[in-house]
This record gives structure tokens, sequence and C-alpha cells, in this order.
């Protein structure tokens, strides 16, 4: 059944309202609002003792420990990009065997961010990556992507919906191909452009440089996420790039 089409004044369009009417088009039945929560944050209470106080530990001089620098929260991603993606996925369903998650690359903001965002389409649950764009693509090392690109050697990310085919091992290890389905990314299998890790990639980068390294063109994730990113994408998905 196809994708129901967003309304136009689609900033004003809140992410659960669209998989709202996604999930309508394919059951033609309202979903109640419980369901399409993102998840619920639960209390834990706990009980305290009372005990008699240790004695005091020997004194020791303090260490100074520099303050730990976290990663910056996933933004929400624009309606825009999600109108596009979901539109996308109904366009392409002929070439994309599996239709309940899809991936989310939003190029708009840093590379300090994680810009890839994991959307299951039944539950409404999400799972944000941090991902690497190429140095093609930024060529100053800004920390964001400047220009798309579909040409051979070019070193920069393409734009559009991407199809996830098999894996293999490469020179970065586990590895996905891509096959590009628009125009604008129609050269990606020829381009070797795959998901994989990379070391620039891992969260680290971000206390440290305020930004991930540039990959060759690929969607590079952090080492310590590729397991997660590929047990949930798998074969046969879509991917959506794009720079709203």
């Amino acid at each position: 059944m196809p994708i129901v089409g967003l309304p136009k004044a689609e900033k004003s369009i809140t992410f659960n309202a669209m998989l709202e009417n996604l999930k309508m088009g394919r059951r033609g039945v309202l979903v109640s609002a419980a369901t399409m929560a993102v998840g619920a944050i639960g209390g834990c209470s706990q009980r305290m003792l009372s005990v008699a106080p240790p004695p005091p530990a020997p004194r020791q001089t303090a260490v100074a420990h520099a303050p730990m620098a976290s990663v910056p929260a996933a933004p929400k991603p624009e309606p825009e990009i999600v109108r596009e993606a979901l539109a996308a996925l109904d366009r392409h369903k002929r070439m994309v065997a599996h239709r309940d998650r899809i991936a989310i690359v939003d190029f708009s903001v840093p590379s300090s961010v994680p810009r890839m965002k994991l959307l299951d389409i039944e539950s409404g649950k999400e799972h944000d990556f941090l991902v690497a764009h190429g140095s093609g693509s930024d060529p100053g090392h800004t920390g964001f992507l400047q220009r798309f690109s579909n040409i051979p050697d070019s070193n920069a990310s393409s734009q559009g919906a991407f199809v996830t085919a098999d894996y293999y091992i490469g020179k970065h290890g586990r590895s996905q191909r891509l096959l590009g389905l628009d125009p604008t990314n129609s050269n990606a299998l020829e381009r070797a452009i795959v998901v994989h890790g990379a070391w620039y990639a891992n969260a680290d980068m971000i206390p440290a440089h305020g930004k991930l390294g540039r990959s060759q063109g690929c969607f590079a994730v952090g080492e310590r996420e590729l397991a997660k990113l590929f047990d949930q994408l798998g074969p046969g998905r879509m991917i959506y790039s794009a720079k709203v």
C-alpha cells in the first residue's frame, strides 16, 4: 500500500504525526498516541538504609580531572527531510525489500552531532549515530558538508536514496555495499560508497577536535557503533541522505 503523503505545511508537522500518517496509510486505522511514543522515562526509587557511619578514610591528595565532554544530543529531524525520505521509500518500493525501518542522514547539521537517525516506522523508536561526510564535500574540514557529488574520485558524499546490499570484509573491516537509486547517487556502487566503521568517526573525536574526520564519500560511523547499526539496518533497507 503506498505511503500517505504529508500536508504541505511540513514545518508545522511533528515527527510523530508523520509516522502516524504513514501507519494510517498502511493499516487504514488510527494508531494511538501511546504506540507512537518514542519511549517513556521510568522513575526508580531506592530505599535508604540506616547504618552506622564507616570510619573516616585516610586523607588523600585530590587529583584534578578534566571535565568529561559529551557528544551533543541528536537534533530532531526536520519535517522536510522526513517527508522527502518517506516519499523516496514509497517511490522506490520495488527496490527496497524491507520498509519497516529507514536511516535518514541530515547533512544540514555538523558532524559533531549524531545526524544519522535510524527510524523504526512501526514503533516510532529511533536510534542516533554519528556519521562522517566525504572530504570532497568539505575541503576546508569545517565539520559542515558544503556540497554533494556523484562524480567518481570526487571523495564527496552523495545525496538521495540508497538501498543497503551485502556485507563484505574490506580495508575498513566489515562493511556494507550500497546501491544508489537516484540520478544524484547512481554511481554509488562504482565509487564504492559503502557503510563502514572508522576511528575518525568515534565519539571521542568530538571532545578532542569538535568534529569528526572525513571519509572518501562513505557513510563512516564509529567503530564501536557499527555492529549496533548493522544489526538494526541489515540488507534491503533504505538510507536517505540530504541537506535541507
